[in-house]
């Protein structure tokens, strides 16, 4: 068996057979063609640059309007009307601007006498503060957000507070957003010796990194514009860099390529084409196979070449598979993120009902003529209630899931309880619920995660068949491992769809929300199972749950 060459052994028989002339040309053709790769690479990159400050500035301010607009319709604003006595508004403005940071400044309600009813900073409380100079303003819904002039590094963000039922202006919530926010991202999104600016209106400087002097002179620059909405005004962020230090280093190739030029006087050879197909090639393989990924149409890995452009196609198909699913991972991490900030802020609107419904069955369960159906659905009213009150609570413990309690539990009995709470949502639509559950079977697992996950894969069924349909429900086991299947015979999901089913917020149903099956695949990862998918052989949609009977300790 022949042994290939190595890369290095390729390259300096090619300079011993190369001639000066050719090898002269090459240099030069070589230089020439990275100093303008290089340019070309740069201009390109300050491109992106300038685009990604954008997009940041962009969704920053995007963030700021959204807040003042959710704030100003917070139920707690209605303090306004009776000058916030119990200082509970203002409780709230203190604790929203400190778990914010340093984004906002001071965050204050005013009344329609321009009076401060309510602060986070208890200084302001009863002074009389006219309203900043108005700079542009933003529609959110059918409100508009007005923004100041920047002031002091200060921008403030107002918007009107309306008393709901007689849709009338009582007051103005005004948030003073901290614009060196802006410079730190500005000065932290490049290094020397690029400088960065926003430019407002007739290119005044709105905001730049600690090292921008509109004087310096530079040669290379790229210009992003963008603007919040349509209604205000176009903003650019330019990115520029000196001419002279940008290109260093193809200066100092060029006199390495002289160095190269003057030692191979001593090695001209001819050149041999063979030798040079042998680099070319496998590198030219290993680029297509390189470029394919980008297209996301994966080429076969090179298995020619040199030892070294082999074990190098290796590790990049490698690289590029931890890629592919890191950047799942990450799409997946920001969605479940949002929902962790949307249950923050509405868990009080939740715990409320709750506590509505559970002492109204309280209530009910001292009627003494209550039947024993009657009371059995009061107990599942009970349990869910509490059950739903410590899910809220765990997902507002810091945006984060609480790890599974485990305890054993029989899986074919909680099934079966789960069926019997989901029989009022079941026979109006007259769904037929079959269950094929062996004997009890005993496992390690949270058991209201698991009631949830069952739940929320029954429910989604009853939900999509239509009159009549039915739901397959199979319990059996594995070894260690419990199995629980659940199919039915409605309408599927397409293949298209069915790499997105397990994402937050990809929903086929009208109105859902497209947490379910996110927070179920959540869930089981937790218990160290696993849940997949695929076409049922009634023609719908089968779920397969697996889920070790004995916990998995890591």
């Amino acid at each position: 068996m022949i042994k290939r060459l190595t890369i290095r052994q390729l390259l300096l028989l090619a300079f011993l057979l190369a001639g000066l002339l050719p090898a002269m040309l090459v240099s030069f053709l070589s230089f020439y063609q990275a100093k303008t790769a290089l340019k070309k690479e740069i201009t390109r990159d300050l491109q992106t640059l300038s685009q990604t400050v954008a997009n940041n500035v962009s969704r920053m301010m995007f963030e700021r309007t959204q807040n003042v607009a959710s704030w100003s319709r917070l139920a707690i604003m209605q303090e306004l009307q009776i000058d916030d006595i119990d200082k509970r508004l203002s409780t709230f403005l203190r604790e929203l601007q400190l778990s914010y940071g340093d984004v906002y400044r001071t965050i204050y309600v005013v009344n329609t006498q321009s009076k401060v009813v309510a602060s986070s900073n208890p200084r302001q409380l009863n002074q009389i503060i006219i309203a900043p100079e108005s700079w542009f303003s933003v529609g959110v819904g059918d409100k508009k957000i007005a923004f100041s002039i920047i002031q002091n590094d200060m921008l403030a963000l107002s918007q009107d507070v309306i008393e709901p039922s007689s849709n009338q202006v009582i007051g103005r919530l005004i948030a003073e957003f901290n614009w060196q926010q802006i410079q730190h991202l500005l000065s932290s999104a490049v290094q020397k010796p690029s400088s960065v600016a926003l430019l407002g209106e007739q290119g005044k400087p709105l905001a730049a990194s600690t090292n921008w002097n509109q004087k310096a002179g530079y040669e290379m620059h790229a210009v992003s514009q963008f603007s919040i909405q349509s209604a205000a005004p176009t903003w650019q962020v330019r990115v520029e860099k000196l001419h002279s230090l940008a290109v260093e280093p193809v200066h100092r190739l060029g006199y390495i390529f002289l160095a190269l030029l003057a030692s191979t006087l001593l090695f001209a050879a001819f050149l041999v084409t063979p030798i040079a197909q042998a680099i070319t090639q496998p590198l030219a393989k290993l680029t297509l196979f390189v470029r394919s990924f980008k297209q996301e149409q994966l080429a076969e890995t090179p298995k020619t070449g040199p030892p070294e452009v082999q074990e190098l196609a290796i590790a990049f198909e490698n690289m590029m598979q931890d890629l592919a699913k890191t950047q799942d991972n990450l799409t997946r991490a920001a969605k479940l993120a949002v929902v962790g900030e949307m249950a923050a802020a509405m868990s009080h609107e939740v715990r409320t009902p709750l506590g509505i419904l559970r002492s109204s069955a309280d209530l009910l369960l001292r009627e003494p003529k209550l039947t024993k159906d009657g009371k059995e659905v009061l107990g599942f009213i009970i349990s869910e209630t509490e059950r739903l009150n410590r899910l809220v609570s765990t997902l507002i413990d810091s945006a984060r899931p609480r790890q599974p309690q485990f305890v054993a539990v029989d899986l074919a009995d909680l099934i079966k309880k789960v069926i019997g709470m989901l029989r009022g949502q079941s026979e109006p639509k007259k769904i037929t619920l079959n269950l094929a559950l062996s004997k009890p079977l005993i496992a390690e697992i949270d058991h209201d995660q698991i009631t949830q996950v069952i739940m929320n894969i029954v429910l989604n069924a009853i939900q999509i068949l239509p009159m009549g349909g039915q739901i397959f429900i199979r319990l059996y086991q594995e070894q260690d491992t419990a199995m629980i299947e659940v199919a039915d015979d409605g309408p599927g999901i397409t293949d298209t769809n069915q790499a997105h089913i397990f994402e937050p917020f990809f929903t086929q149903r009208a109105g859902g929300v497209g947490l379910g099956l996110a927070v179920v695949r959540q869930i089981v990862q937790a218990h160290s199972g696993d849940i997949r998918y695929r076409n049922s052989q009634f023609g719908g949609a089968q779920f397969t749950i697996s889920l070790p009977t004995h916990r998995v300790t890591t």
